[in-house]
């Protein structure tokens, strides 16, 4: 009796831990998100900003990088009057851009963030002359003209200033569909390879991969050669049990909801190959 007793007590506990493991790694397989229609007959100016509001903290993102300090890896956006600042940049003799409006400015920093690059936060070694943000037009973001200029509309209403941005009107949206496949609203895309995922959670903002320099985080050229690639994926999922040394406790805590199965395998894989 005793012996079944501690079987019984074996079982359930094996059961817990497997159960409990499970929860820790992401639950979603990766399908790809519904495109959300927008009815533009309808549209107000109040949907869109609201629809900028959600692509930003969403499908845009922007949030994996812009947050308040100590925790941000960009400048903090929500904090800050974007259209005040933007103007400030455009007087900047360091501005390389085109843009002659905050506006104009905010939508030049998504799709060439090199243009200007804001001081301490550019890449290692460039001198703040490149930036690390992707382009989010682009893979695996892929936000469309229309999702960026609501995402402008929001960042000027958001501080109480006016909206600059014109609201999208069905002629331009179908004009814009026949020139380029339209990008789906809501949760970004799940990456199709490690270098996609690597780029769509900003991992290469804050590590370099192919050195051992530090950014914000340790870098990860010989990450392999440290870590095993069970201590590798729970760096990921739960970044603040053990923190590297010297260094803040920066990386986003919520992988674990953001990733897919496929997307994190596909990291922890690749970073376990790196031994230098």
């Amino acid at each position: 009796m005793n012996v079944f007793a501690k079987s019984m007590a074996f079982s359930i506990g094996l059961i817990l831990v497997f159960t409990l493991v499970a929860n820790l790694l992401p639950q979603v397989e990766g399908e790809a998100p519904v495109e959300q229609k927008v009815d533009l007959e309808s549209l107000t100016m109040d949907d869109f900003v609201a629809l900028g509001e959600d692509l930003f903290m969403n499908k845009g993102t922007c949030t994996l990088c812009h947050k308040p300090p100590p925790l941000g890896r960009a400048p903090d956006i929500q904090g800050t009057n974007m259209v005040a600042i933007s103007l400030e940049r455009l007087a900047d003799e360091r501005y390389a851009g085109a843009a002659t409006d905050a506006a104009g400015y905010i939508l030049e920093s998504m799709v060439d963030p090199s243009r200007y690059v804001v001081a301490s936060w550019g890449k290692k070694g460039s001198n703040d002359s490149e930036s690390p943000m992707p382009q989010v037009d682009k893979a695996p973001i892929e936000l469309s003209a229309m999702e960026m200029d609501a995402i402008t509309a929001w960042l000027q209403v958001k501080d109480g200033n006016e909206v600059t941005i014109s609201l999208p009107t069905p002629e331009a949206a179908a004009e814009a569909a026949a020139d380029a496949e339209p990008a789906a609203a809501g949760a970004p895309a799940p990456a199709a390879t490690a270098e996609e995922a690597l780029a769509k959670y900003a991992c290469t903002s804050c590590h370099s991969l192919e050195s051992s320099d530090a950014l914000v985080g340790p870098g990860l050229v010989d990450v392999g050669g440290r870590l095993t690639v069970d201590q590798i994926r729970k760096s990921i999922l739960d970044p603040n049990a053990v923190i590297a040394e010297g260094f803040p406790a920066a990386m986003p805590t919520d992988f674990a909801e953001k990733m897919t199965v496929k997307e994190l395998e596909m990291i922890v894989n690749t970073l376990a190959e790196k031994k230098q």
